[in-house]
């Protein structure tokens, strides 16, 4: 947990003090250097750096900071908040608005598992698993498949389906990778899954339909990467049972 607060920290302070920093930098080249350019880099080197993280807060922080931090630095009247020519106006405008937009689609990347999947064993069972949604006729076939992929996946001792309505409050695997117990983040990525059943949520159409109950295997420490492509499998399998779940009748 303290490695997670750390990193949201990190990236708070680095929103914040980040474009600062690189303006310092940059400023003995104030005289060669465009408006344009030193706005780009703050773009590109800090605002998509940070924004990168999936942290929306952090983000927006880091486009609001580029663009008080260019106005002091670059814009005359330089060392005030203050700009005089509306060309620099519009290049402060455009980069807050920019790096704003820049921070909300790194977030909702991160939300949608927008990975590089580079593994071939990864894509694999990514396309396998497609494949087999496709063609099957039965949800359970399904369902039975990627519960096989998990327990390979995940190195889990077991898995198993529920389907309908919660039950209890088990540590989750979330659908960016990270894992909760209650509301506190769990480090998976040193302590592995909790030593206990996790849940893994599986929705069709924003629809909750069910939920895989993954048994950690003590000792066992999958990858970030590895949780991911458990996610993206429970999504396909969430998809299908809901297209295959019979219409509801009315009275």
């Amino acid at each position: 947990m303290l490695r997670h607060l750390t990193r949201d920290t990190l990236s708070l302070v680095a929103a914040v003090l980040g474009p600062a920093a690189l303006c310092a930098v940059l400023l003995p080249l104030r005289d060669r250097l465009a408006n344009t350019d030193v706005a780009l880099l703050l773009l590109v080197v800090v605002v998509v750096a940070v924004a990168a993280l999936g942290r929306r807060l952090a983000g927006a922080l880091a486009a609001v900071s580029a663009a008080v931090w260019f106005d002091f630095f670059f814009t005359p009247p330089y060392e005030r908040f203050a700009i005089s020519k509306s060309s620099d106006l519009t290049t402060a405008v455009l980069l807050l608005l920019v790096g704003l937009a820049v921070s909300q689609l790194a977030f909702h990347a991160s939300r949608l598992q927008v990975v590089a999947i580079t593994d071939a064993d990864y894509l694999a069972r990514i396309h396998a698993t497609a494949v087999l949604a496709r063609s099957a006729n039965s949800a359970i076939t399904v369902v039975d498949h990627v519960q096989d992929q998990l327990v390979e996946l995940l190195r889990l001792r077991g898995c198993r389906f529920e389907y309908g309505s919660l039950l209890g409050h088990p540590p989750r695997l979330e659908h960016d990778g990270s894992v909760v117990i209650g509301r506190r983040p769990w480090d998976a990525d040193r302590l592995g899954l909790p030593d206990q059943d996790v849940e893994l949520r599986l929705f069709g159409n924003g629809q909750y339909v069910g939920r895989f109950m993954l048994e950690p295997t003590p000792g066992a420490v999958p990858s970030r990467q590895a949780r991911l492509v458990a996610v993206t499998l429970a999504d396909q399998a969430g998809a299908v049972l809901d297209s295959l779940r019979p219409p509801a009748h009315t009275a």
